[in-house]
């Protein structure tokens, strides 16, 4: 029987069931792997820094020799929505994520002639969709890639990215944003609304294109 106990849920007084149930949902959400030298590093847009700082510290240990910031800003807003976090650093005036990220990249050591541009992007599918574009048009095979993201956003980017670049071999190396982390998004409302929201896109966003395939 499932009851409540210590502010958290149980079975039969043991946290076994709840501890594993949370463990799933963690492994699934929180995506990270290994990172291996790759072709390019992937950086999906949002007003976050953390991302495109991760990235500029890859770049510069040789992890790819190119990295590709992507984003306008998203379908929801009429423009860029802001610096969200370490404002006091980034003080530009940015009309993108695509130009924030750019920033961010340079400011932390990234050759100005290795940033890629994609700026048309207003959600993260685009981001995947018109990543693979520009990499196509610069006639670039990308074999292995590197995918910096939000933590609690890596399942939904690598599924994205996986869908329009096939055969690529892609490493994840997220960073935690907002105070949410792998350890104890479920000890906060806003890391539960974040995270099960993402199992929720995970689902409904993938719908349409999972029945769309060919099986």
């Amino acid at each position: 029987m499932i009851k409540k106990a210590a502010g958290r849920l149980s079975v039969d007084g043991e946290m076994g069931m709840y501890e594993r149930f949370l463990d799933q949902i963690t492994e699934f959400i929180f995506v990270e792997t290994p990172v291996e030298r790759a072709d390019m590093i992937f950086v999906p847009g949002n007003g976050y820094p953390q991302m495109a700082e991760q990235a500029a510290g890859l770049w510069k240990q040789g992890m790819a020799p190119y990295v590709l910031p992507s984003g306008r800003y998203s379908i929801c807003a009429e423009g860029f929505s802001g610096v969200l976090d370490k404002g006091g650093k980034y003080t530009g005036s940015y009309d993108t994520e695509w130009m924030f990220l750019r920033e961010v990249l340079l400011e932390n050591g990234v050759d100005e002639r290795c940033i890629l541009k994609e700026d048309r992007a207003s959600y993260t599918y685009e981001n995947a969709i018109y990543s693979r574009q520009c990499t196509d048009e610069m006639g670039l095979v990308i074999e292995k890639g590197i995918l910096c993201c939000k933590s609690y956003h890596a399942r939904r980017c690598l599924l994205y990215y996986q869908l329009l670049f096939p055969d690529t071999q892609f490493y994840v190396s997220p960073s935690d944003t907002e105070g949410i982390s792998r350890c104890d998004w479920y000890r906060s409302k806003k890391g539960i609304e974040a995270v099960l929201g993402e199992v929720e896109r995970c689902g409904g966003q993938f719908y349409d294109i999972i029945k769309d395939l060919e099986v």
